[in-house]
């Protein structure tokens, strides 16, 4: 974090410092575009404004860091309530791991008998299968935050390590990370260089990024560790969106996973049954 928040910083400083550049080739390349093949005529919304308040903006707004430590130092309550929260956290961090193994043992002692082995097998693994997913999901989103960066700084792009670390972070909605990487990728190389010519390249970055995604990176990371097969995943993201919308995407798979545990034992022991063996 310490490498990566100041170029991030700098990276936002450049495009400050372009956005009236960009602004001036939208109105003068763009909107004539868009009126002639769209139809559209925003010729009433005034980018020169636009373009004066956000210069008036960043001229007086500074550094990333400087301006959060600004204004947490201006504001002693909100100051004094992230310090009682950090501390709170470390005092709770601090008894449930001293207590960890006392609760589980009073949790533990609760259980059914006759139900307790099979219980315990079953959270255990489902707890070896969540910590494996977002252990590899963390990692697909890093790999992928590099390779869009990486790519997109081959391209020239100015802003490429902000976009790159963006589409990668959002990536663990699936599909989220190539949409808005590629919109905003487009968007930042035709205002950088007017030519059609980077948007392919642009595409070749995030379709590289997408097949590594799937192809690689999500299997091997992700999939393989929580034992899902390809068209599980697939069709658990899309039946978790399609009956829960954006909560069911972010939580299908380690819903899944979990039941692909459960299901795998209830498979064991129909195997083991006597109506498997007659």
């Amino acid at each position: 974090m310490l490498i990566l928040l100041p170029l991030l910083e700098r990276q936002f400083v450049v495009l400050a410092e372009k956005l009236p550049l960009y602004i001036d080739r939208a109105q003068l390349y763009i909107l004539p575009l868009l009126k002639e093949q769209f139809g559209l005529d925003i010729g009433s919304f005034d980018l020169n404004m636009l373009k004066q308040s956000l210069s008036n903006y960043w001229k007086t707004a500074g550094g990333i860091a400087a301006n959060i430590l600004s204004s947490i130092s201006h504001s002693g309550l909100v100051l004094a309530g992230w310090i009682a929260n950090f501390l709170l956290m470390l005092v709770v961090t601090f008894y449930l791991l001293r207590d960890w193994d006392y609760l589980m043992a009073k949790i533990h002692a609760l259980l059914p008998r006759k139900n307790e082995k099979i219980i315990v097998i079953l959270a255990k693994e489902s707890d070896e299968v969540l910590g494996a997913f977002f252990r590899g999901q963390m990692l697909v989103m890093l790999a992928l935050s590099a390779v869009y960066t990486i790519g997109l700084t081959l391209v020239g792009l100015d802003t490429a390590l902000l976009i790159g670390v963006l589409a990668g972070l959002v990536s663990f909605v699936p599909y989220l990370g190539f949409i808005v990487g590629i919109v905003i990728a487009s968007i930042a190389v035709l205002m950088q260089f007017q030519e059609i010519m980077p948007l392919f390249y642009v595409a070749i970055v995030f379709i590289t990024g997408q097949m590594l995604e799937g192809m690689l990176l999500t299997p091997w990371l992700v999939g393989e560790k929580i034992g899902l097969h390809p068209v599980a995943v697939i069709f658990s993201v899309l039946a978790g969106g399609q009956l829960f919308g954006f909560v069911g995407v972010l939580l299908a798979l380690p819903v899944a996973a979990v039941i692909a545990v459960l299901l795998r034992h209830v498979l064991a022991r129909y195997t083991e049954s006597e109506l498997y063996a007659e």
